[in-house]
């Protein structure tokens, strides 16, 4: 499936971060493991996290049970809510020197939007999206987690999330496709690193931990770096 491609003004505008301040986005479908390893690469970089604040939507539940009915509300509150988060954080988090973690991107609310709007909905929500998406700093790095469908089910049903229990395999299936067109198509100039999560264990496992950190070490070090912040 070819996910419809992101509005010119909705990609990722160019953007610095204060010299020696690292910015790292964690990626992924929901139940890759995105804030797990968030949490887990914090001593590692010795960074603030920003983790996603999802559970406090009053439409998910809904959403899952009815997409057809709640998904715009759904995606409004998440847009908002993500943008009043890192428009206010994540420069504040930078502009003091410390490096920086996400379990997010601001970027990838339009991947849900094109999945879940259409017509009307999915124009006035590309217009909301295109003004905020100007005021976000980038990273300085996104690691893309990926999984197959039945390894995201199995992580999904493992957690045990009350408002996910209602979730459609196919529905994962059809974000796993999206997320990999994203990421072919949406991320230019913001350094991508893919890591393939379906046999690792970071939790268990010490060794698969080293493993992605050192990736993330290397990818870095290949990276270009930004030397100022956005303009307000």
């Amino acid at each position: 499936m070819q996910v419809k491609a992101a509005s010119k003004a909705s990609r990722l505008q160019p953007r610095g971060i204060l010299k020696n301040a690292m910015y790292i986005s964690i990626e992924g479908v929901i139940g890759v493991g995105k804030t797990t390893l968030a949490r887990l690469l914090q001593d590692e970089f010795q960074a603030e996290l920003q983790l996603e604040v999802f559970e406090e939507n009053p439409f998910l539940s809904n959403f899952y049970a009815d997409r057809a009915r709640y998904a715009f509300q759904t995606q409004i509150f998440f847009l908002l809510s993500r943008y009043h988060q890192q428009n206010r954080n994540v420069p504040d988090v930078l502009q003091r020197g410390k490096n920086l973690i996400t379990d997010y991107t601001f970027a990838k609310d339009a991947l849900f939007a094109r999945i879940n709007l259409e017509g009307d909905e999915l124009e006035m929500y590309y217009r909301v999206h295109d003004a905020l998406a100007e005021k976000i700093p980038r990273p300085d790095l996104v690691v893309y987690l990926s999984a197959e469908t039945r390894v995201l089910m199995e992580r999904i049903a493992l957690r045990d999330r009350p408002y996910e229990r209602n979730m459609e395999e196919s529905y994962i299936a059809t974000l796993n496709e999206a997320y990999e067109d994203f990421f072919d198509n949406y991320f230019q100039g913001v350094p991508v690193l893919r890591v393939d999560t379906n046999h690792l264990n970071i939790i268990s496992r010490r060794e698969d931990l080293e493993q992605v950190i050192a990736q993330i070490h290397r990818r870095l070090a290949e990276a270009p770096r930004q030397t100022e912040l956005p303009l307000s």
